[in-house]
């Protein structure tokens, strides 16, 4: 039942193309928790296979990414806490996840919204407290497209080259984003130290 589900997933990236790529990844940074890796790693498996080009795969995942964060970025800046704290139940968002996200971005700043964006779960609301701070919107999408970028590139690199073998994604995500989350550690410490010694 699983090759069948993963053959249907498959299948439709292919029949929809890079605007259902465009599309997965625009609700997977908005308020929807629809995991990227469902839609990128079978778009690399396909360009692996010729039927898709890897740079546009890569390209309608980070526009689609950008387009759900920024969703996100203007509903919060437009509709403010008190609505998303009342109303985000209906949507998945609790008010505990988006006072994590409001701790979050307040101790790493605007650098967050790029290392979020590698960070699961704080991926997909980081982009909220960047609205309600009004972020400046260029640093804001610059920071979210690189983030974005960087996880997007890994899956479809994953699916270009082991899309078509179920177990080893499953053991190489894991591993790819604990190192991941390492590299998001190392450039915190490096972003905050930084900080620290232009305030002595």
């Amino acid at each position: 039942m699983l090759h069948d589900i993963i053959n249907w997933i498959v299948n439709t990236v292919h029949e929809w193309g890079y605007f259902g790529i465009f599309v997965m990844m625009t609700l997977e940074s908005s308020f929807f928790p629809f995991p990227s890796e469902v839609a990128i790693i079978p778009a690399g498996y396909l360009a692996a296979q010729g039927k898709m080009n890897l740079v546009g795969v890569i390209a309608s995942g980070i526009a689609g990414s950008l387009v759900g964060a920024l969703i996100n970025y203007y509903l919060a800046m437009t509709l403010g806490r008190s609505f998303l704290v009342k109303y985000g139940k209906y949507v998945l968002l609790k008010p505990e996840t988006l006072n994590r996200m409001d701790t979050f971005f307040s101790k790493h700043g605007a650098i967050s919204t790029f290392t979020g964006r590698l960070i699961p779960v704080v991926r997909q609301y980081i982009s909220l407290p960047a609205g309600l701070a009004r972020m400046d919107l260029k640093v804001f999408s610059l920071y979210t497209s690189l983030g974005a970028g960087i996880w997007v590139v890994i899956l479809a690199i994953l699916g270009y080259f082991i899309g078509n073998n179920e177990q080893l994604i499953k053991e190489n995500l894991t591993l790819v984003t604990l190192i991941t989350l390492a590299c998001v550690a190392v450039l915190i410490l490096t972003y905050y130290l930084k900080q620290k010694r232009r305030s002595v």
